[in-house]
């Protein structure tokens, strides 16, 4: 049996070879687009959370097929849902590996289905930058799969690229936001012949020590931090204390740049009041009409 396998490899890459076939790009698909809490929320009662409308936390995937293997950027409260998906959308590729932003409860807690209790994995690759990397160290529960190796955890150093592949790359930057625990980054991931942008966090955009229209220049798809659709979307909060750059501003920001690099710009990390979520809302529209968009689960992006 194994000898027929293997020939009936070597046919397949002899035909490749005389046809002039390409192995298949590596890609990246979108698993959730919401705001840490998911929508609906617990515990909200308003009709953003009771129409039936569910989105998964923001999470991206990358697909190597060439490799069989794909990894995941940021374990999410939806990891079960997301992994199934996967699954489904590369059933001849496995996990090989998470790379995590922050410590954020929408972006790292989804790593306790890796533990015995769950899906008890041995030695899954967990990139994250140094405190990262620490507080899971140090803090229970993520500690014991630390110690009992369902997870690997490997370094991550802003600017520095982890090549997946020969012709796969994924770079962390940091990026300001509130880091109660851990460092925050935003990753590029670079292919063949793409590059996508994966920035689900930040604060104001003026309080980077980057332009951001530097960053996301030349890149396939841009998936930028959409929390907030303006100020007045929680009355009685005070929105210091969760900077997000409102997706106004970034429309107001964006609108010099030529409609060519606008039309990459996806917002993604939807809290569950925004209405840029929506199809066919006014604030939808806005989006649309600056020529930007609402990224939406199960989307690829060729690299």
């Amino acid at each position: 049996m194994k000898i027929a396998v293997v020939a009936l490899l070597g046919f397949a890459l002899v035909a490749a070879q005389r046809t002039g076939a390409t192995a298949p790009r590596p890609y990246t698909v979108v698993l959730g687009i919401a705001q840490d809490g998911g929508i609906p929320q617990a515990g909200c009662r308003k009709s953003c959370c009771t129409s039936g409308r569910h989105e998964r936390v923001a999470s991206l995937g990358v697909v190597d097929p060439g490799s069989h293997r794909w990894w995941l950027i940021d374990a999410t409260p939806d990891f079960p849902s997301q992994l199934a998906a996967m699954t489904a959308e590369a059933p001849a590729c496995s996990l090989a590996g998470i790379f995590l932003t922050h410590a954020h409860i929408g972006h790292y807690t989804g790593l306790m289905h890796l533990g015995r209790e769950a899906m008890g994995t041995h030695g899954m690759p967990v990139w994250a930058m140094p405190r990262m990397r620490a507080f899971l160290e140090t803090n229970g529960p993520w500690a014991q799969l630390v110690t009992l190796g369902n997870i690997a955890l490997r370094p991550l150093a802003a600017d520095s690229t982890i090549a997946l592949g020969e012709s796969l790359r994924v770079t962390p930057f940091r990026v300001p936001h509130r880091d109660e625990y851990s460092e925050t980054v935003g990753f590029r991931i670079d292919g063949p012949r793409g590059a996508v942008i994966f920035l689900p966090d930040i604060d104001k955009w003026e309080r980077w020590d980057r332009r951001i229209e530097d960053v996301i220049a030349g890149t396939s798809v841009a998936y930028l931090d959409g929390t907030f659709f303006d100020a007045a979307e929680l009355p009685g909060r005070d929105m210091r204390e969760i900077p997000h750059p409102f997706m106004v501003e970034s429309l107001s920001r964006f609108a010099t740049l030529p409609a060519a690099e606008r039309k990459h710009i996806q917002f993604i990390h939807l809290n569950h009041t925004n209405r840029a979520g929506i199809a066919g809302t006014a604030e939808r529209k806005r989006v649309e009409a600056a020529g930007c968009g609402v990224a939406a689960a199960g989307e690829r992006t060729a690299l």
